[in-house]
């Protein structure tokens, strides 16, 4: 089954820095089933993220790319997922970094 992977950025990306490997490991990511993030693309889709760089500003996950998701976007992604307990692990993951004011790197499918 295809999975996003989530993951906190201890190091705050450069506007230089591209994001174009797959490295879960490095951000000691969490697995989410692709069913559950799929059901919330429309939701997440407003979302101001960047795509494999800072220079690339869009809205909502990169579902096949790399998505940097900044501090400013973690409480509103926070509240499309807060009420679904499937999303547990994910929640405490982003309420950890919007604490600590740290940016989150998602790997889609």
């Amino acid at each position: 089954m295809a999975k996003h992977e989530f993951g906190i950025m201890d190091i705050a990306p450069t506007l230089k820095q591209e994001y174009n490997k797959y490295e879960p490991e490095k951000y000691h990511c969490i697995s989410v089933e692709d069913e559950y993030i799929e059901s919330l693309l429309k939701e997440l889709s407003v979302i101001p993220c960047y795509w494999h760089s800072l220079q690339q500003e869009e809205r909502g996950l990169a579902y096949y790319g790399i998505t940097i998701i900044p501090p400013r976007s973690l409480k509103d992604f926070i509240s499309v997922i807060d009420s679904k307990t499937q999303f547990n692990e994910l929640k405490d993951l982003l309420r950890k970094a919007d604490n600590e004011n740290k940016f989150v790197i998602h790997f889609g499918i």
